[in-house]
């Protein structure tokens, strides 16, 4: 159970290490545009924000990334805990106000995550 959930978090943080790539850098690309459903109009207009949102995405990688490295069970917890919180806060707004493919494709996987981590706290 902790390698399935050691796994499902590294794949989480780089779920968002990809979407920094995609807002950050491919944004106004074919590539951006076909994932997002933007014209080339829409894209050049909102970049700016959307290396924005690429950069909090990052941030949410970097802190998951660093909850792995830590050798204290306790707090490794803990920052799994705050990270996929996050992600799965984000991916329920995102679902909401965006659409629903937004939670699953960051909520659900965060959410399987957690999960997994709480279970497997004391094995």
């Amino acid at each position: 159970m902790q390698i399935a959930s050691t796994l499902l978090v590294t794949l989480v943080a780089i779920e968002h290490v990809y979407i920094l790539i995609l807002e950050m850098f491919l944004w106004t690309t074919p590539r951006g545009l076909r994932t997002f459903g933007m014209t080339q109009e829409l894209a050049d207009a909102t970049a700016t924000l959307a290396k924005n949102q690429g950069l909090y995405n990052g941030f949410l990688a970097a802190g998951l990334f660093w909850s792995l490295l830590s050798n204290d069970a306790g707090d490794a917890l803990a920052r799994k805990t705050f990270f996929l919180g996050c992600v799965i806060v984000a991916g329920i707004y995102g679902g909401i106000t965006v659409g629903r493919r937004i939670f699953f494709v960051q909520g659900v996987p965060a959410l399987l995550a957690l999960a997994l981590v709480w279970l497997s706290r004391g094995a």
